[in-house]
């Protein structure tokens, strides 16, 4: 049996992610960026929230806790390596950890570059990849304190998942990141027909997160550093794929 997974917009274009584990009824929520929308959804499904991860110390990704948490106290799992920026946890988790959820098992992965000690957690039977700003749909988080190096290590771990798992990531960036993409790898009819299907959702003010970690592979640039396309656009066919990477990701601040 699967989580049951709900994507609730938070804010002005962040996502939580409320994931219910049927057979012991327990609720695990993947960042809290506000209550309210998160305190409604609890409230139409009837599910009792019994364990939150916080991803990394960004206030959009935390400062929700405590409002909820006075309703619905509930498990908090953080990296050890953050817990200094974290709200107080009840369980400290480094890479290579694990994360009972009821009958789920999430694997925890040290995704350092947007932060230092940004985890994501992937539960292998339900097919599902927490990762908020580390992979993105379309992208990844920018580099506030981690290095491209450390962000492209990051990536390739998360690369090599099943390609079927949804990746649930933490903004509602897609649309912006499908024209940066176009403009790296503009030959790619998989990423041109993404593009169009995201800009078809976006009208219709439907969320374009998650997706799934095989569509990152053939249309994330970001993922692709190895693209021999990419590499002729940027002219670095002889690059390694991490200075590649770092190209892409120094274009993308400046896009």
């Amino acid at each position: 049996m699967s989580f049951e997974l709900i994507t609730i917009p938070c804010l002005s274009d962040n996502y939580a992610f409320l994931a219910h584990d049927e057979e012991s009824n327990k609720t695990l929520l993947v960042d809290v960026p506000e209550a309210a929308p998160i305190q409604k959804v609890l409230d139409q499904t009837g599910w009792e929230l019994t364990d939150v991860i916080l991803t990394h110390h960004h206030a959009d990704h935390v400062q929700g806790l405590d409002a909820l948490c006075r309703s619905h106290p509930a498990r908090i799992i953080g990296a050890a390596a953050d817990q200094h920026r974290l709200p107080p946890l009840d369980l400290a988790v480094s890479e290579g950890d694990f994360i009972e959820i009821g009958s789920q098992r999430g694997e925890v992965f040290d995704v350092s570059g947007h932060t230092l000690g940004h985890i994501a957690v992937y539960f292998k039977s339900a097919k599902i990849l927490f990762t908020a700003d580390s992979l993105m749909a379309l992208g990844c988080g920018r580099l506030f304190e981690g290095s491209p190096p450390q962000m492209w290590e990051s990536l390739s771990k998360l690369s090599a998942l099943d390609p079927e798992c949804l990746v649930c990531s933490g903004h509602e960036y897609t649309a912006a990141n499908a024209r940066f993409a176009l403009t790296i790898e503009p030959q790619n009819t998989e990423l041109q027909r993404r593009a169009q299907s995201i800009s078809d959702r976006r009208a219709q003010n439907l969320p374009t997160v998650p997706s799934t970690l095989g569509e990152e592979l053939s249309t994330n640039p970001f993922l692709r550093p190895d693209s021999l396309d990419i590499r002729n656009n940027l002219r670095m066919q002889n690059a390694t794929d991490a200075q590649v990477f770092a190209e892409i990701r120094s274009r993308k601040d400046k896009f």
